[in-house]
C-alpha cells in the first residue's frame, strides 16, 4: 500500500477544469517531482493534498487512512513555500523553533531539534541572525529547517527554487536530497525546471490538469 494516495481528484474554478482525474501513489521515502509549465495546475493539487483547498471529487489517503476532509493541521505536512515566509522580527533560531515553543516540549530538547536540522540545511552558527541579514538561499534555507524540524510524514515544497539563482537553486534540491536520505523523508516538490526535477527518484509531468507521463530517474 503506498503512503499517499492520490485517487479520481479534481477541481474546476466555474466551468475551467483545473485539475482533470489526477491519481498518484507516492511511497514512504520517495523523493517525487510534479513538472509541468505554470498554469497546468502543480501548485493546485499540492494545496488540495496539503488540505488548503478544497478539491471537486476524489480522495486523499495517508498511510491507509482517509484524509480526505481532514483540517491540514491533521496531516502532519511540512510545506516550504516559493516565497520565504519567514517572521523578520524573529532570528533564525526562533524562526525554526516557533511551533515547537508553543509545544509542551523541553528547551534542551529544542535545542537538540534546532540544532540538527541546522546542521542539514548547512547553517550551524546563523542561529542569532535575523532574515534581512540572509541571502534568498539561506532564508529557504531556514524555511526548509523550519518544517524539517516537526519530522513531518510528507514534505511539500512548491517551487522552492523559484525566487534562486541556478547555484542557489542546486544547492537547495541538494539539501532536499540529504533530507531524503538522513531522515527518509518523504518528500513531493513541484517545479517547472527540467534539471532540477532530474534530482528526484520519480518525475511525475503534468500538462493542462493532465499527468501525461511518469518517470523513474533514479532507486
Amino acid at each position: 500500500m503506498s503512503f499517499l494516495q492520490v485517487k479520481n481528484v479534481g477541481k474546476s474554478y466555474g466551468q475551467v477544469k483545473v485539475l482533470k482525474d489526477i491519481s498518484i501513489d507516492i511511497e514512504k521515502g520517495e523523493f517525487i517531482c510534479l513538472l509541468g509549465p505554470s498554469g497546468c495546475g502543480k501548485s493546485t493539487l499540492l494545496r488540495i493534498i496539503a488540505g488548503l483547498e478544497d478539491k471537486h471529487g476524489g480522495k486523499i489517503i495517508i498511510n491507509d487512512k482517509d484524509m480526505t476532509n481532514s483540517p491540514p493541521e491533521s496531516r502532519n505536512f511540512g510545506i516550504v513555500f516559493q516565497s520565504y515566509a519567514l517572521f523578520p522580527n524573529m532570528n533564525v533560531y526562533k524562526n525554526i523553533a516557533f511551533g515547537l515553543e508553543n509545544k509542551n516540549i523541553s528547551k534542551s530538547n529544542i535545542d537538540k531539534k534546532v540544532k540538527e536540522v541546522l546542521e542539514v540545511v548547512e547553517l550551524s552558527g546563523y542561529e542569532k541572525k535575523y532574515p534581512s541579514q540572509l541571502s534568498g538561499g539561506q532564508q529557504q534555507r531556514v524555511s526548509i529547517a523550519r518544517s524539517l524540524i516537526y519530522r513531518p510524514a510528507i514534505l511539500l515544497a512548491d517551487e522552492p527554487t523559484g525566487n534562486l539563482d541556478r547555484k542557489n537553486s542546486e544547492e537547495i534540491v541538494d539539501l532536499l536530497n540529504l533530507s531524503n536520505k538522513r531522515f527518509n523523508q518523504t518528500i513531493l516538490l513541484i517545479t517547472h525546471d527540467e534539471k532540477i526535477a532530474l534530482e528526484a527518484n520519480r518525475i511525475v509531468t503534468m500538462e493542462d490538469g493532465v499527468i501525461v507521463s511518469e518517470k523513474v530517474v533514479k532507486k
